[in-house]
């Protein structure tokens, strides 16, 4: 990997996006970070830094535009170029039936889920362009699989595999993916857990506390590595295609690039 590889990451400071942030150390990648608590934040940028890389932190809610504009402000004077994007950042809530729907919830679930990668990109893509970068969002199974309570979720999700093809033939000089983490043993699913059983039925709820009590959720360092495989290797024809961490495809280009 060149030494000059720069990634932005969103939702860094935990989970699936700390774990991705340590492994593109390892492998050398420049980093501009974001979440929205700083010192958790500032914890993994710490931690990347020990891989002799630089790890910039852009601490703010990725909901707000102005904070997209600050990553890729940061980026450019810093680095000067934009390799890859990944927009890790997302949240459940709310967790209701559509005929309970709380539209300000809905709202704020699309700002950070959806309206923040568009945000990214609009302010990102020149750079990207320049670099023939990749863009890899965050999906999920629930996009093409509808969890009833989840509609705020799946149709964000459902939003952003769609935006990934529109890059695709709208950015001829970037690779665009949405990725399908699978179900990571993250914060997301502690909610579940917490949250769930007050309002998801009750088979769906069950269903992921086995996941949890089996032991079947996927470590985030395990999903990490394809992830940054994804966003430093794919392949330019997969532009547009939503692509699962499992895959065979995916699991080859992992090994390609070991």
């Amino acid at each position: 990997m060149p030494n000059d590889f720069v990634l932005l990451l969103t939702g860094a400071s935990r989970g699936l996006g700390a774990a991705t942030a340590r492994e593109a150390a390892r492998q050398g990648i420049q980093l501009v970070l974001n979440a929205r608590n700083a010192a958790a934040l500032e914890a993994v940028a710490e931690a990347c830094r020990g891989d002799g890389v630089q790890a910039l932190t852009v601490p703010g809610d990725i909901a707000d535009p102005a904070t997209a504009r600050r990553m890729v402000q940061t980026a450019r004077e810093a680095f000067g170029r934009i390799d890859a994007l990944i927009h890790n950042a997302g949240i459940l809530s709310p967790i209701a039936p559509i005929a309970q729907a709380d539209l300000a919830a809905w709202e704020t679930n699309w700002r950070v889920n959806f309206l923040a990668a568009v945000a990214l990109l609009r302010e990102s893509l020149p750079l990207l362009r320049e670099a023939h970068g990749r863009v890899v969002l965050i999906s999920s199974g629930a996009a093409v699989n509808p969890y009833p309570t989840w509609g705020a979720y799946c149709a964000s999700k459902a939003a952003l595999n769609h935006l990934a093809t529109v890059l695709a033939v709208e950015e001829p000089a970037i690779t665009a993916l949405a990725f399908r983490p699978g179900i990571v043993d993250t914060a997301m699913q502690a909610q579940i857990r917490e949250q769930g059983g007050e309002v998801m039925p009750s088979e769906l709820y069950q269903k992921f506390l086995t996941y949890h009590q089996e032991g079947r959720l996927q470590p985030p360092e395990e999903v990490a590595r394809p992830l940054i495989a994804l966003a430093t290797r794919a392949p330019h024809d997969w532009s547009g295609q939503f692509v699962a961490y499992f895959e065979e495809k995916v699991q080859a280009l992992l090994q390609a690039s070991a």
